[in-house]
């Protein structure tokens, strides 16, 4: 099989200018501490339910009276765990909410404004949450509801705007090496969370958040003032007049289309491009995009065991294990580092195949075996984190996949003309739904593990493994005898 010309040798690089370094970086790291905030709550359940369930072994006796009445939130662990969870839960719904918003809102305005918007008043919201309320000794529920809810619809403003600015600039060729190595985000945050974490939380869990805040309100205002949405903010030609300059000699990766072999460049459609001023599409017509609902569906269920891992390592490494806090939290890291290297290998097979469906399956299908290998790890550092690896190259790397590389390509198909003003909608739309199933299996797995075990809550991850091969097997299928396809035209060829 030959390889596609955008990864021959030299080829890919030769194409970028120091203007794509630069929005890849920024963009990879507004993410990234976007991230960060959110794995620190993960990375001081522990500690946060210590500090809301007082008891005679608490280091905290020498409060005052007042205060240890006002901070005795709930009357064990267990009920403090599960608020937690709840607390994942509301924080997912309104993150799924905000996503759908999100993305109809940057396709109409500015994505810097939009993104740097989210980053510094999500900052805020943390510091209030996390350190503001431990240092005045305030402690509500519904105040941590409500500051937890704003903030799942601040930090919704992040995925869909920076998607949207990575497709501006980087088109169709090499798309999987590209984003797979930048998806890697989303993980490179994680293990920025937990170190920062790691490294204050013996002073209080307060200044983990107070860490973390000020590192993404930074982050916010370099945005600001640095971030290039699109080439044509600098004069260069967007990526729709580059593409459409050269002979379209390679079938789209995703496209509506039956048989590749039926495909033929609509050259009427190409020279009504410099004419036509595209606006943004609707929410409706993004959804009837083809691969749009399949892919949302499978990733609702994928996001859903992608984020339990996210949100509950930490917690399930010290709980189950009895390690301590900070070392559970620094261990948690090699699940990340098995989803950048599975992003990045992944989305260069899928690159040199020119299929991402098969690709998904395959590792799908062995997430399932990584899934019981690790459910069944002994009580050993380095047993666990090498299953813990495996099972993030298996279920982190098709992730970063989908909501990055494949919610480009569906954004930019052919029937859409490549039109930019749909990616960021398609992206709020495949990432809303994921959003909106990992918000369902967060409140489900603190209930499962609370009355069954942390066994059966390795179970309900293989079943919705098990359903987002379900979801996108049509595609899977269609893909499969496609290769089939090229393979016999290739071999009659010869």
């Amino acid at each position: 099989m030959a390889w596609p010309r955008c990864l021959q040798r030299g080829a890919l690089l030769t194409s970028f200018s120091h203007h794509h370094v630069a929005v890849f970086l920024l963009t990879f790291f507004s993410y990234s501490l976007l991230h960060a905030s959110r794995k620190t709550f993960s990375n001081v359940k522990v500690s946060i339910s210590k500090q809301w369930t007082p008891n005679a072994f608490n280091t905290s006796l020498d409060l005052p009276a007042e205060i240890w009445s006002s901070n005795h939130l709930f009357p064990s662990t267990e009920e403090a765990t599960l608020f937690l969870g709840t607390l994942d839960t509301v924080f997912l719904f309104s993150y799924a909410v905000g996503l759908f918003i999100s993305g109809i809102i940057g396709d109409r305005l500015n994505l810097r404004w939009v993104l740097s918007f989210g980053m510094c008043s999500s900052a805020f919201v943390v510091f209030v949450f996390g350190t503001l309320t431990e240092w005045l000794h305030f402690y509500n529920k519904w105040f941590y509801c409500g500051l937890w809810i704003v903030n799942g619809l601040l930090q919704s403003t992040g995925w869909p705007c920076v998607v949207a600015v990575m497709g501006n600039w980087f088109g169709k060729a090499g798309r999987g090496v590209v984003f797979g190595l930048w998806s890697a985000c989303a993980s490179v945050g994680n293990i920025l969370g937990a170190f920062l974490a790691s490294s204050v939380l013996q002073y209080g869990y307060e200044y983990a958040f107070l860490v973390t805040a000020s590192v993404q309100f930074a982050g916010g205002i370099v945005i600001f003032f640095g971030l290039l949405v699109s080439p044509e903010e600098i004069g260069l030609p967007s990526i729709e007049a580059e593409e459409s300059s050269e002979e379209d000699s390679q079938r789209p990766l995703i496209d509506g289309a039956e048989n590749e072999d039926d495909y033929e460049p609509n050259y009427s459609i190409q020279e009504d491009r410099a004419v036509i001023q595209v606006k943004a599409i609707s929410f409706h017509q993004a959804c009837c995009l083809p691969g749009v609902i399949p892919y949302s569906l499978a990733y609702a269920c994928l996001k859903l065991v992608n984020y339990s891992f996210f949100f509950w390592l930490p917690f399930y490494l010290s709980n189950n294990f009895g390690w301590k806090e900070a070392e559970a939290d620094k261990l948690s890291i090699w699940y990340d580092v098995g989803g950048i290297i599975g992003g990045t290998l992944q989305g260069f097979i899928s690159d040199v195949l020119q299929k991402r469906a098969p690709v998904l399956a395959l590792s799908l299908f062995l997430a399932v075996g990584s899934l019981v290998g690790y459910s069944r790890s002994p009580n050993n550092k380095s047993i666990n984190a090498l299953l813990m690896t495996i099972t993030g190259f298996f279920i982190g790397g098709p992730s970063n996949m989908v909501s990055s590389a494949i919610s480009a390509d569906l954004g930019r198909q052919e029937l859409i003309q490549g039109s930019s003003e749909a990616l960021a909608t398609v992206t709020g739309i495949v990432d809303g739904t994921g959003s909106i199933g990992a918000a369902v299996g967060q409140y489900l797995v603190s209930l499962i593990q609370d009355n069954l075990g942390w066994m059966w809550v390795f179970y309900f991850f293989i079943l919705m493994t098990s359903c987002t091969i379900l979801f996108i097997s049509p595609l899977i299928v269609r893909e499969v005898f496609s290769l089939v396809q090229r393979r016999q035209a290739h071999s009659l060829n010869e």
